[in-house]
């Protein structure tokens, strides 16, 4: 496994200068607290990706509102500069008796999940190599299942397509476990009608290179259809395909609008 040592950070040491009071506007998140003799150098609070690393020590990317603190230590504080192993070690302490869990730790990086009040927290914390901390807590909605067979078929039968937000692993075609409930909605869509002949379509947001992307669409469309196949579906009744970057739906400029271009379609023959 490559070392995760907090690469993206070092490049920012010495940027920050030492503060004596928390810049404005700047809070602690509220399920943790700061480390004694900490301020923080700055704050943000919005819609974003967070690169995460899974019990493998694999980048994962990871949506949703996001809130980015960046803490100083303060030498005039009277309080003695921890260590790494001390800095983590503490947040550790703190998720798990909150009832989070450790997903890895790696010298001054560590990841950990919490699931409180249906929501999921992916919490990354980073040390930089001069003490300084990083907090980065990503709050996962959890998927709703609004999509039915139902409203699939009406779907189809007045567009003659839908578009889905089936989520895989990132760079992989492996269908997550929170959107196996939408293949499971298709496979009663297709169910409900045995004459129904469907096209699976892959689509993917314009990060990389186009013929990797039309490659990772390619699959992650032939996955959804394994997976009916291995339900029960004849697959005479589907085909597949992957589009890559090609037919996007929304500004690739902005994270939101990648959000949407990463979809799979189904397509009524």
């Amino acid at each position: 496994m490559k070392k995760l040592m907090f690469i993206a950070a070092m490049v920012l040491i010495g940027s920050i200068p030492l503060l004596a009071q928390d810049a404005e506007g700047c809070k602690d998140h509220p399920l943790l607290s700061r480390m004694p003799g900490y301020n923080i150098s700055e704050c943000t609070q919005n819609f974003n990706q967070l690169d995460f690393f899974n019990a493998k020590g694999e980048d994962v990317k990871l949506e949703g509102n996001l809130t980015h603190i960046w803490y100083v230590f303060n030498p005039e504080s009277g309080k003695k500069e921890p260590s790494f192993f001390q800095i983590v070690k503490n947040y550790a302490n703190a998720i798990v008796k909150i009832g989070g869990k450790r997903i890895l730790e790696d010298g001054g990086l560590g990841c950990y999940e919490l699931k409180k009040n249906g929501i999921t927290y992916n919490i990354k914390v980073t040390c930089t190599n001069n003490s300084d901390i990083i907090l980065d807590v990503l709050e996962m909605e959890p998927m709703k299942q609004e999509i039915t067979a139902n409203e699939m078929l009406d779907a189809l039968n007045k567009d003659g397509y839908i578009a889905l937000n089936i989520l895989f692993e990132t760079g992989k075609s492996a269908i997550q476990q929170e959107s196996l409930p939408v293949v499971d909605q298709i496979f009663e869509l297709m169910k409900s009608d045995v004459t129904l002949k469907i096209s699976i379509e892959g689509h993917t947001d314009n990060v990389g290179d186009a013929v990797s992307n039309k490659k990772l669409s390619q699959d992650r469309a032939k996955a959804v259809m394994d997976a009916l196949i291995a339900k029960g579906v004849d697959k005479t009744r589907m085909s597949f395909v992957g589009w890559g970057q090609e037919k996007p739906v929304a500004d690739n400029r902005s994270e939101e609008g990648r959000s949407k271009n990463r979809r799979v379609e189904i397509v009524k023959k």
